[in-house]
């Protein structure tokens, strides 16, 4: 009998129960997989603040679920779920009810205000892209606006921007606004002294979920920065453009945001389960300050319905005597777990109790700085920056596969402006395809010309013998040199009587030799003189030789090569069929290369026969430079002046829409299917 498993929502854990059981049941038609959720992509909730503080593109926080799940057995509705029945296994939207057998529920979480008056209302809040995007827009208009503002008190409350907690969004949001307030004030002329970005926190401490040591970095970072910390001051009441403390004072500010805590999500709270200690009643005076999160057993599934999983910020769970965080590790954790008991559960296997792995914690103040503890391992600064890249790269990869992890290292170092990355703006700029053709169409002649001076040698005259034995260790023979020498020897043997008239021209050729043998003193003479006249002249004549190989022939590295590869693999090929593809590779690399069709392909295989032909110790240093033009075609020359601004894009819509691609993550830039 099969079964249907519905998946609601496709954050963190979502999105890892659905490939653990997309994984498992692959082969299996009688196992449906269905995740709901209302938006068509995955969010990268940790780098919101990336997206909102201006620093990358919308796109990088955004992965199609069309990418992710690609041919996988996983269905993805796109809908809004409203209640769902656990007596009759059902979960209705406005339109459609999905029946289920197993639900995993992860609808992640929603900001919490404490049932402070005015919050709500009067900030914004940094959790949801629409939430980003919100901010990002709300910031860009405020400073375009204050530079028209005449009144002085007025332009100060928009250039001021208050951050409400100082956990890890709200520090890492607020390093976002140091770095665009930079920005901002060099393309709008205001001073950088006029803008202020203060962080507020209840808590004697920013950070208190790190060490002490990481703690003091981070605040001696943002302040020397520019920012304001302060610590020990609630917040108590906000109104429009006005924020209240404790203490009676107030910051009258444009733009408030809050980060000061989330709660399971709301949706979760309406549902008929048992919630947390702290969960929401509306009858309970004391509701407005606590947070409802649904129970869940050691295996991750509802203390009321063995079927149904929450799963990341949904559920409450003591471990440790501790509520497990509301962090990307507990969602993946959790979601991995709740695919495992779903599949033991129909398997009738032994299910498996829940025990988290944290390993670290890291948080990054903008593009440049951060501080992590990974593992046991403290670090600060640029390694800290890297670490975060690593990690998050080591998710994409298992989420997306090699393609996502490119789409991130261009958002965060490729296409990055203004020099907010550790690598500043080395490897953002970028060269316009017209400057390129140039060397392309000189490369590509250049690689014609080696065919053609190949196809002059007698490379296609098979008669002649080999041409390229001599790319072979002395005693190699090459297949089909041995039938290609008795098809000579009968040519030639019919040809005996020519003999005679070879002869004769030998004698011919036996005087020419004489005289050039004496031509040959004379030269020796001259280079002797020549010698002699750069000695007195005290010159050294040629420095350095760029005729000479980058490697010798006989040296180690060539004859590793030549005896590894060459003897071993391309003396089976028939040499006519080996120096045939030899000028056939070198015409094509050139012909594709002068057209402008398949140029990054071109250049690959440049690059490899350059290398080919450097390790075989052929290669001289006047010839070093096809390596580097190689290198520079590979970023789309081939779409200035070229074939390739009609066929790429018509290629990359067919081979993104195939099997292969979808199922390997194997894209160029987005599935088209």
């Amino acid at each position: 009998m099969g079964k249907n498993i519905l998946i609601i929502g496709g954050g963190y854990a979502g999105i890892e129960a659905a490939k653990k059981l997309a994984k498992k049941y692959k082969g299996r038609d009688d196992i449906s997989i269905t995740l709901v959720d209302r938006r068509p992509f995955h969010t990268l909730m940790t780098e919101l603040h990336e997206v909102a503080g201006h620093r990358v593109g919308p796109d990088s926080v955004r992965v199609p679920y069309t990418k992710i799940f690609g041919v996988s057995k996983v269905k993805v509705q796109l809908d809004n779920i409203l209640s769902v029945d656990f007596e009759k296994k059902q979960a209705k939207s406005a339109a459609r009810t999905y029946s289920y057998d197993y639900l995993v529920l992860g609808s992640g979480a929603d900001p919490e205000f404490f049932g402070i008056g005015g919050i709500k209302e009067n900030s914004f809040t940094l959790w949801s892209f629409d939430d980003a995007m919100k901010l990002r827009h709300h910031i860009e208009d405020t400073f375009e606006k204050a530079v028209a503002e005449p009144d002085r008190t007025t332009r100060q409350k928009m250039l001021t921007f208050v951050v409400a907690g100082a956990g890890f969004t709200g520090i890492e949001m607020a390093g976002e606004l140091i770095e665009w307030r930079d920005v901002m004030c060099a393309k709008w002329l205001v001073p950088k002294n006029e803008v202020r970005v203060i962080v507020i926190e209840a808590m004697a401490s920013i950070l208190p979920i790190l060490e002490e040591d990481l703690r003091a970095k981070v605040a001696f970072y943002m302040k020397a920065k520019g920012a304001e910390l302060l610590t020990n001051t609630p917040i108590v009441g906000a109104d429009p453009g006005l924020v209240k403390l404790k203490d009676g004072s107030s910051i009258a500010t444009s733009t408030f945001i809050w980060t000061a805590g989330v709660s399971g999500s709301n949706w979760a709270d309406t549902l008929d389960l048992a919630k947390g200690p702290f969960g929401r009643n509306p009858q309970d005076p004391n509701a407005k300050n606590r947070r409802g999160r649904l129970l869940v057993t050691d295996e991750m599934c509802s203390v009321d319905h063995a079927e149904v999983f929450p799963v990341g910020d949904n559920l409450w769970f003591i471990e440790n005597s501790k509520p497990l965080p509301q962090i990307v590790e507990t969602a993946v954790q959790t979601g991995k777990t709740a695919a495992y008991n779903i599949i033991a559960a129909i398997e009738g296997t032994e299910a498996k109790k829940f025990k988290s792995n944290y390993h670290g914690f890291m948080v990054s103040v903008g593009g440049k700085y951060a501080v992590s503890n990974a593992m046991g391992i403290k670090l600060s600064g640029f390694f800290a920056m890297v670490m975060k890249h690593i990690v998050n790269l080591h998710y994409l990869i298992s989420v997306a596969g090699i393609n996502q992890c490119w789409e991130y290292i261009k958002h965060e170092f490729f296409d990055m402006k203004n020099h907010r990355s550790i690598v500043h703006g080395f490897g953002s700029y970028k060269s316009r395809g017209y400057w390129l053709l140039p060397i392309r169409l000189w490369l590509g002649l250049m690689w014609v010309f080696e065919g053609i001076n190949k196809i002059g040698e007698g490379w296609l005259s098979w008669a002649q013998g080999t041409k390229s034995g001599w790319m072979f260790s002395s005693g190699v023979t090459q297949a089909g040199v041995a039938q290609a020498v008795d098809e000579a020897e009968d040519l030639f043997g019919a040809a005996g009587g020519a003999e005679d008239l070879f002869g004769a021209a030998g004698d011919l050729f036996g005087s020419a030799g004489d005289l050039f043998g004496s031509a040959e003193v004379a030269t020796d003479a001259l280079s002797a003189a020549s010698g002699a006249t750069d000695a007195a002249a005290g010159t050294a004549g040629t420095i350095w030789d760029f005729t000479k190989p980058i490697l010798d022939l006989n040296g180690v590295v060539a004859t590793w090569f030549r005896t590894t590869f060459m003897d071993n693999i391309m003396a089976l090929i028939p040499f006519q069929a080996f120096q045939l593809m030899v000028v056939l590779v070198e015409m094509c690399i050139g012909l594709a290369m002068i057209g402008g069709l398949f140029t990054w392909w071109a250049a690959v295989v440049s690059i490899v026969m350059c290398l080919i032909f450097t390790l075989s110790g052929l290669f001289a240093w006047n010839q070093v430079w096809f390596f580097f033009a190689g290198f520079l075609l590979l970023g789309g020359a081939g779409r200035a002046f070229g074939l390739d601004c009609w066929i790429v894009p018509l290629f990359k819509k067919w081979w993104n829409g195939t099997r292969f691609a979808r199922k390997h993550y194997f894209y160029l830039d987005g599935p088209s299917k």
